[in-house]
């Protein structure tokens, strides 16, 4: 199986990383456009494959297409990151540009690949990617809300004192720091739901954190996140190649589902070989449906500044 990730920068080469590691793929292929770049990141992590006990093969390009031919998987982490101040939204008008350009030429070499959107903002840059590449929705998924999941899963674990890997929570909605929906009424530890261990106002605390997450670190590290990224990409592609059939939240392309049309946004899916296999309608209670509908009309706004790329 062979996996193409365009973008070498932090996320890029974590993502790459992790794969290997795990050994989910038999073959990465990095590209990017600085000369050089995925190539050295490549060739460095190659270097580690006889002291971590992997064989995936691991190469990198510049900028060359060709390389990447046959892939199953296309990771797109290309484009500029978010620093300290700066909005999704304002990311738009340069990452649409990055994102068309490497969804058009991915496709040539790779046309039954599935594909993956991490950059940002990720929701209207999965609907972008779609409308441009003509695909079947079930192959092009957004991965923001695996990621949004596991970071409020990490605050429950921080919150209840219990192991992160005993919780089960998730996130649905738009991956923006005011549009996702941390579901804390269907968060568990063990089966049993959160709320008979937190009270109400540690609840909200843990949803507040989860939600402004990403901005958190960029605040600290000075640039986006790239570790728990990297991660939830691995797993992700884990499950497309794997068919594991994984509940995950993903940015998909909805067509009636929750009330919504035309959008791609996060909700629970069912992730195997065919990329998406279900979407899951949960049950939402009246305020979890209006917090649904909030945050479908922010993305909506976002998704207008595409107006002039995808004429164009």
């Amino acid at each position: 199986m062979k996996v193409t990730i365009v973008g070498a920068g932090n996320v890029g080469a974590t993502s790459a990383d992790a794969i290997a590691h795990r050994r989910i793929a038999s073959e990465v292929v990095l590209l990017d456009i600085k000369e050089n770049f995925a190539e050295g990141k490549a060739l460095d992590m190659m270097q580690t494959a006889t002291l971590l006990g992997f064989n995936t093969r691991i190469s990198g390009s510049t900028n060359d297409y060709s390389k990447t031919a046959g892939s199953d998987v296309v990771v797109i982490t290309s484009g500029i990151p978010r620093k300290p101040g700066m909005t999704r939204e304002e990311l738009i008008g340069v990452n649409a540009g990055i994102v068309k350009t490497v969804t058009d030429n991915v496709l040539k070499h790779s046309p039954e690949a599935i594909v993956v959107i991490v950059s940002n903002p990720m929701d209207t840059m999965t609907y972008l990617a779609l409308k441009e590449s003509g695909l079947p929705k079930n192959r092009v998924i957004g991965m923001g809300g695996a990621l949004d999941s596991s970071r409020f899963k990490t605050y429950l674990s921080l919150a209840l004192d219990k192991p992160a890997n005993d919780i089960h929570g998730m996130v649905i909605g738009g991956h923006g720091d005011t549009t996702m929906i941390p579901l804390t009424r269907l968060a568990t530890w063990s089966g049993n739901p959160v709320s008979n261990f937190l009270s109400a106002e540690k609840t909200e605390e843990v949803a507040a954190a989860t939600m402004v997450g990403g901005k958190t670190l960029t605040g600290m590290l000075g640039t986006s996140a790239w570790y728990a990224p990297g991660a939830a990409v691995a797993y992700l592609v884990d499950s497309i190649l794997n068919d594991q059939k994984r509940l995950i939240p993903c940015s998909v392309y909805l067509e009636g589902e929750y009330g919504q049309s035309d959008i791609c946004l996060g909700v629970p899916v069912v992730i195997g070989k065919n990329g998406i296999e279900e979407i899951i309608d949960l049950p939402l209670n009246d305020a979890e449906k209006a917090l649904f509908v909030k945050s479908a009309a922010a993305v909506r706004n976002m998704n207008t500044a595409l107006d002039g790329i995808t004429a164009g």
